[in-house]
C-alpha cells in the first residue's frame, strides 16, 4: 500500500534522486520502505496543477466541498487497521493514540464540512444603497469572505494525522475553496502517504478538480523553501519549531508579494500555583501534573514546561509529592532518534547552568528512543537573570521556578515570550487577591485556564490554539476549531453590484438561508 512516490495531484511520481528512510522509533531501526523526494519539475507541475484547481474549486457550491470533506473521511476509516498499524511504526505511539487520533481527525473533517452546510461563515455583511441621501448618496456595498488560493501546509511531527496530510490546516484549506499541497513531515512519510491516497481517492469519486490536493516528500531546505517561495503559492500553514517557523516566515516576507505563514510553534505553558490551592489540593495537583508533564512522552505543545510558584511550605509540600508522583512514571517512546537527541541536549543545557537543581528523576536505563522525565528547581531571581532557562525543551520536562513573592512572580509572566496557554491553580476564594497575575498572563497567552492542565486542546469554535509570538506567527488567529478557516481567507466587497450576478451568499432572495448582516442588523430574512 506504500509506494514511495509523491502524489502530484492524482499521479504517483518519483523522478527525483534523493531518497528517505523512516524510523521504527520503538525498535531503533530503519523502516522497509524508500521515499523519493519530488524533484523540480514535480514541485512546479504541483503548484501549477493547484493554481488552476483554484480557478474552479473556489466557486463550488457548499454542498459539493462538504461531500468531499466528509468522503476524505469515510476514506481514511476506510484504511482500516493497516493505516494505523503504519501510524504505531513510525511514530512511536501505542494503538491507542492513534485510534484516539484518527478519531480527532475524522471530527474536524466532518467539523468543516458541517460548517460549509450551515454556511454562515463566509460573514456576508450588506449595506444597502440609498440614492436620495443628502448631501451625498449612499452606495450598494456587499461583503464576505473569500479564498486566497492554493495553500502548503508543513505536517507535523507530534501528529501524524491531526496535524498533518489531511489534519486541522488542510481541512479549513479545503473548506475555504484553497487546494492544498502538503510537505509530508520526514518522520511519517509512510502514514502520509496512506492519507494522502485517501483524499485523493475521495477527490476522484467526487469529481474535484485535479490538483486540488498534491502530497510531495523531500527536505524542508529544499522543498520546503521551493514552495513557499513559489508566486503561485498564497498561503503557508505550519506546526513545528520556532526557528522553522520563523525561517518560513522570512522567506515568505522576502517574496516580491509577501504571503501569510501561519505557523504554530514554541511554547513552555507556564502554570502559576497559588499557595491556597496546593494547601488543599497538593496530591490532586501533584497526580495530574506528573500525568501532563509526561503525557505523550511531553511532546504536546501545550505541555507544561514552566512551573511558577511562591516560596513557602505549601510549594515544598507540592514539590515533594510532585517528584513521587514523576518518579513512578514508567517513561515511554519520543518519535525519532533526532527527537530524543534534542531532548537530551536541552535538558542538559537547563540542568547545567548555574542555580539550577534537579528535583525529580526516573533514573532506571531505558531504551533508546524511551525519554527519562525530569523536573528541575531554580530561584525566580535566577530565572530572570538567563533567559537560557526559559527555552522550550520537547519532551517529559518541565522547571519549577520558586518566587519570593508576587511581585517577582509578575515580573516573571511579564519577561516571558509569548505562550499558546497560562494556567492557574486556585481556591474560588483566592483567585481574586492575585490580578496582577491574571492580567500579566492575559497580555502573554493565547489561552488562559483556571485549575486544570493545558495538555488536552477541544476543537470546538470556542478553542483558541494560538498566541502572542513566537507561540504563533499571528495570535489573531487560531489552528483548531472551525475558525481555522479565517486563515486561507480575504474580505472582498462588491458596491453597487446586479444582484443575480453577485454570490448567492450575497444576492437579495438569501437563496442559502444564512444569516448576514444586512444594514446593521443579523438577519437571515430575504431584502
Amino acid at each position: 500500500m506504500i509506494t514511495g512516490k509523491n502524489y502530484v495531484g492524482s499521479q504517483l511520481l518519483a523522478s527525483g534522486t534523493k531518497t528517505y528512510k523512516t524510523i521504527d522509533p520503538q525498535l531503533n531501526i530503519e523502516n522497509p520502505w524508500t521515499f523519493t523526494e519530488a524533484s523540480a519539475e514535480e514541485i512546479e507541475q504541483a503548484v501549477h496543477l493547484a493554481h488552476d484547481a483554484f480557478k474552479i474549486y473556489k466557486d463550488f457550491p457548499a454542498e459539493r466541498k462538504a461531500a468531499f470533506l466528509n468522503a476524505i473521511a469515510d476514506e481514511i476509516l476506510a484504511l482500516g487497521d493497516a493505516l494505523l498499524e503504519i501510524y504505531c511504526t513510525e511514530s512511536g505511539f501505542l494503538r491507542g493514540r492513534a485510534e484516539s487520533e484518527r478519531g480527532r481527525t475524522i471530527f474536524q473533517l466532518r467539523s468543516f464540512a458541517n460548517m460549509l452546510l450551515e454556511g454562515s461563515w463566509v460573514e456576508a455583511t450588506i449595506d444597502t444603497a440609498i440614492p436620495d441621501r443628502a448631501p451625498l448618496p449612499k452606495e450598494d456595498l456587499r461583503k464576505m469572505l473569500v479564498p486566497l488560493g492554493p495553500v502548503v501546509v508543513f505536517g507535523s511531527s507530534n501528529f501524524p494525522f491531526a496535524f498533518s496530510t489531511a489534519g486541522g490546516d488542510t481541512a479549513s484549506a479545503l473548506a475555504a475553496g484553497c487546494p492544498v499541497i502538503v510537505k509530508s513531515h520526514s518522520m511519517h512519510i509512510g502514514t502520509g502517504e496512506m492519507v494522502a491516497s485517501a483524499i485523493i481517492s475521495a477527490a476522484k469519486k467526487h469529481n474535484m478538480p485535479e490538483g486540488v490536493f498534491s502530497n510531495l516528500i523531500g527536505g524542508g531546505v529544499t522543498l520546503g523553501a521551493a514552495l513557499v517561495k513559489h508566486p503561485l503559492v498564497k498561503a503557508v500553514g505550519f506546526t513545528g519549531s520556532i526557528n522553522g517557523g520563523r525561517a518560513l516566515f522570512d522567506l515568505a516576507a522576502q517574496r516580491p508579494e509577501p504571503i501569510p505563514v501561519f505557523a504554530e510553534m514554541g511554547s513552555i505553558n507556564p502554570v502559576v500555583i497559588l499557595p491556597e490551592a496546593i494547601e488543599k489540593n497538593s496530591k490532586k495537583w501533584a497526580a495530574a501534573y506528573a500525568g501532563s508533564i509526561t503525557l505523550g512522552t511531553g511532546q504536546f505543545c501545550t505541555n507544561p514546561g514552566l512551573l511558577l510558584g511562591m516560596k513557602g511550605k505549601n510549594l515544598d509540600q507540592f514539590l515533594k509529592e510532585l517528584a513521587e508522583q514523576i518518579e513512578k512514571i514508567t517513561p515511554s517512546c519520543m518519535l525519532h532518534p533526532s527527537i530524543k537527541a534534542d531532548f537530551n541536549n536541552g535538558r542538559e543545557k537547563i540542568r547545567s547552568q548555574n542555580g539550577v537543581t534537579t528535583i525529580a528523576e526516573y533514573k532506571e536505563e531505558t531504551a533508546p528512543n524511551f525519554a527519562p522525565q525530569i523536573l528541575l528547581s531554580v530561584e525566580g531571581k535566577t530565572f530572570l537573570e538567563n533567559k537560557i532557562l526559559s527555552h522550550e525543551v520537547f519532551g517529559p520536562f518541565s522547571i519549577i521556578v520558586q518566587c519570593e513573592n508576587i511581585d517577582e512572580l509578575t515580573t516573571i509572566i511579564n519577561k516571558l515570550d509569548g505562550q499558546l496557554t497560562g494556567t492557574i491553580l486556585a481556591e474560588p476564594d483566592e483567585i481574586s487577591k492575585y490580578n496582577s497575575v491574571i492580567n500579566a498572563l492575559q497580555n502573554r497567552v493565547g489561552r488562559l485556564i483556571f485549575n486544570g492542565v493545558p495538555t488536552g486542546v477541544e476543537v470546538c469554535a470556542s478553542m483558541l490554539h494560538g498566541g502572542p509570538y513566537p507561540s504563533s506567527s499571528d495570535s489573531r488567529f487560531t489552528a483548531v476549531g472551525i475558525h481555522a478557516v479565517k486563515r486561507w481567507v480575504r474580505p472582498f466587497s462588491y458596491q453597487n453590484w446586479p444582484d443575480e450576478l453577485l454570490p448567492e451568499a450575497l444576492q437579495n432572495k438569501n437563496p442559502l438561508n444564512i444569516n448576514r448582516t444586512v444594514n446593521d442588523i443579523i438577519t437571515n430574512k430575504p431584502i
